[in-house]
């Protein structure tokens, strides 16, 4: 059973998701919020395994909730649900810590789907969102490398930029004069030392960390 709670200031958006979840066998819904700040009382108490967060909430919207929510309780996992497909507040949530992004007019399939890809560690992004959101990302400029980043070699770092703006292996064996197979043993390498399993985890933590876009 996945306990789920739901933030968002909009009733009518709190109701559709809860009559949605509802309705699945394998989930329950053990609370629903109006803004962040609500969500946060309510976790004093009770701490769900998925949270679906709002970005654009009164009193603390949910870039600030997810960062606070990360800093107390970093097993649970937060699902954006956002209508904003290209907005600063969006990519804050990345940075915060927020495990995956979707719109608010995905399906209920779809829906269903990225609450159960991010209980198997997978890190669910609306198609209509991922690539222009790691486009983005990758053009700002980083912080500067941190741990995570000193664990990859220059050209690991260079090809793991490449894969945060959305290239294939093929395109960044293209972008640098590489065999596409020497490429795919370099993103092998990639996600044994960063821990993850598929390209858009290691893209996430590339821009939360400053590796995407960084000059090598």
């Amino acid at each position: 059973m996945i306990s789920l709670m739901i933030c968002d200031d909009q009733d009518v958006v709190c109701q559709g998701l809860n009559t949605i979840l509802s309705m699945e066998k394998d989930l329950k819904v053990i609370g629903v919020a109006g803004d962040g700040q609500e969500l946060i009382e309510q976790l004093e108490k009770k701490q769900p395994d998925v949270i679906l967060l709002d970005l654009k909430m009164p009193v603390l919207n949910g870039v600030q909730a997810t960062r606070i929510i990360k800093e107390k309780y970093p097993s649970i996992r937060i699902l954006i649900l956002t209508t904003y497909d290209a907005d600063e507040w969006l990519f804050d949530a990345i940075r915060s810590g927020a495990d995956g992004y979707l719109l608010k007019d995905t399906s209920r399939e779809n829906l269903l789907a990225a609450i159960h890809d991010l209980m198997s560690g997978k890190t669910p992004v609306d198609p209509a969102v991922g690539g222009k959101l790691f486009r983005q990302l990758a053009r700002q400029s980083p912080p500067g490398l941190t741990a995570i980043g000193s664990e990859l070699s220059k050209r690991e770092r260079e090809i793991l930029a490449l894969v945060a703006e959305g290239l294939n292996n093929t395109a960044i064996a293209e972008r640098l004069h590489l065999s596409e197979g020497t490429v795919r043993n370099y993103v092998s390498s990639i996600f044994d030392k960063l821990g993850v399993t598929d390209r858009t985890q290691a893209a996430v933590l590339a821009i939360r960390y400053g590796i995407s876009g960084a000059k090598q």
